[in-house]
């Protein structure tokens, strides 16, 4: 993806790593926010990749809206909307990837940055990470909807009112993050995770995800009746049945991904 710039995208063994670039702090701009839809959309239709991680360079996963730029976004009538409704696509296009993906997170995710790893599937964290919602200090609101997939009810408000940030380490004890890692230990952890997940069958996990995505907010009844639809469906898989083959077998099972 040589058309990109503000977004890093390498590609081995079936994992994508996305990083995101754009100095100093990562906010999303404009370019970055367009950048990260584009290489997602794509990622979903690409075979070659099974698994994301989404992290940044530098010291910051994503300090949030690009505020500096705002003024050149957001000119005149309708702009406003248009903004609004890019930022959302892009926090979309992170949930909605056919692909699982893993928020790896390297240090401050504020704002916008916690909506990211708020709509990642797996999210991993630092001991220097952390997470928070500081748009109280300056006006405006921002990923409150997505952080309440992460915390509770008052954590949560202490949050959005007072501008509270969750550290690495307190994530991990809530259970936010699967793993609170050193520095250097957090791209080898996630990517482990991630070729886990690449070894597994692409159709059931892509078909696994868009489940989980459309049941979230089911009822109980519902969206159980819907999972065993699915699982009927998957189980018709060529590699369903290699799968079931090769627990016969005693082998490593090989998917071709249909």
């Amino acid at each position: 993806m040589e058309d990109l710039t503000q977004l890093r995208v390498t590609i081995a063994d079936y994992v994508a790593v996305l990083t995101m670039d754009s100095p100093p702090v990562n906010a999303l701009t404009r370019t970055l926010n367009d950048e990260l839809t584009l290489a997602l959309d794509r990622i979903s239709e690409m075979d070659e990749i099974r698994a994301v991680v989404l992290t940044g360079a530098g010291k910051c996963f994503c300090a949030g809206a690009d505020l500096k730029g705002r003024a050149e976004v957001i000119k005149g009538p309708g702009d406003l909307p248009a903004h609004s409704r890019r930022t959302r696509e892009c926090f979309h296009a992170i949930r909605e990837c056919a692909k699982p993906v893993i928020a790896a997170l390297n240090g401050a995710a504020l704002g916008s940055g916690l909506a990211m790893a708020a709509s990642a599937d797996i999210l991993v964290a630092s001991e220097s990470s952390f997470l928070g919602l500081p748009e109280v200090d300056v006006g405006l609101l921002g990923g409150c909807r997505h952080a309440m997939r992460l915390f509770s009810h008052s954590r949560l408000r202490r949050m959005m009112l007072t501008g509270y940030r969750v550290s690495g380490e307190e994530l991990y004890r809530q259970g936010v993050v699967e793993a609170c890692t050193t520095a250097d230990q957090l791209m080898p952890f996630s990517l482990e995770l991630a070729r886990t997940i690449a070894s597994k069958s692409p159709v059931s996990t892509r078909m696994g995800k868009h489940t989980l995505n459309v049941i979230e907010d089911m009822s109980l009844r519902d969206g159980y009746r819907y999972e065993q639809d699915m699982t009927a469906v998957i189980a018709k898989t060529e590699d369903a049945k290699e799968a079931q083959a090769a627990f016969r077998e005693k082998r490593i099972p090989v998917f071709i991904g249909r």
